[in-house]
């Protein structure tokens, strides 16, 4: 009975390091920087690329046009099915053209018009190109990854906030955060989840920091909250 008491209490002295480790005292959490938004594009139905607009690095804009598929006969039919439209609107309003034929053409017009805009590829955020995987004249595969987008400033961090110090945080509260080589930066809390995870027992907290420098996303940081427990940003 002795030795087993003995053994429970060596147990309790070599994970009591670990606990330790996982919850330190300064309260400063490791976490990696990630894009505040990561778009990865893709034709929704094969066909050859005609034209690639940008390249690996290239700032885009929301609504740029980054990449098109061959959608020439489709463009020859829509503007055909433009001009069938009018037609018949037109003959409708003297009684030469049923309801059914205008309708009809309206709707083969819409149709067209979603076929052309699936042939291309548009940024749907403003943010850098960080990888292009096609070549004009290449065949693109249906839901094929050929162009990822990402935004980098700001950049967002989800920090895995152990469930005692993360109680008392809350949305726009601030956050100080330590990149590689000592640069700090103040940020600010944009979410907090309302599920911990309970193997960590901890609770995932997405920080936001502004990042005017360009730094890379993906870099190892440290972030505490000593500061957020005064009020918001």
């Amino acid at each position: 009975m002795i030795r087993r008491g003995f053994l429970v209490i060596v147990v309790l002295l070599a994970l009591q390091p670990a606990t330790l480790r996982a919850a330190p005292s300064s309260g400063e959490v490791e976490a990696v920087s990630k894009p505040s938004a990561d778009a990865t594009l893709s034709f929704v139905k094969g066909g050859r690329v005609v034209e690639v607009r940008v390249k690996e690095g290239d700032t885009v804009s929301i609504g740029a046009l980054l990449a098109r598929q061959d959608d020439q006969m489709a463009v020859v039919e829509l503007a055909q099915t433009k001009v069938d439209l009018k037609r018949f609107e037109e003959a409708k309003k003297k009684g030469a053209a049923t309801e059914w034929e205008t309708e009809h053409t309206l709707l083969k017009h819409d149709q067209l018009k979603i076929e052309v805009e699936l042939m291309r590829l548009v940024s749907p955020l403003a943010g850098r190109v960080e990888e292009v995987a096609i070549d004009p004249g290449e065949a693109a595969q249906p839901l094929t990854p050929v162009i990822r987008v990402v935004k980098t400033d700001p950049l967002w961090i989800d920090v895995p906030v152990p469930l005692a110090q993360a109680r008392g945080l809350r949305p726009k509260m601030p956050a100080r955060i330590t990149f590689p080589g000592k640069r700090q930066a103040v940020g600010h809390i944009v979410h907090v989840s309302a599920v911990a995870d309970a193997a960590s027992g901890t609770l995932r907290v997405r920080v936001e920091v502004p990042n005017p420098s360009m730094r890379p996303a993906g870099e190892h940081v440290t972030v505490s909250f000593g500061e957020g427990k005064g009020g918001g940003r």
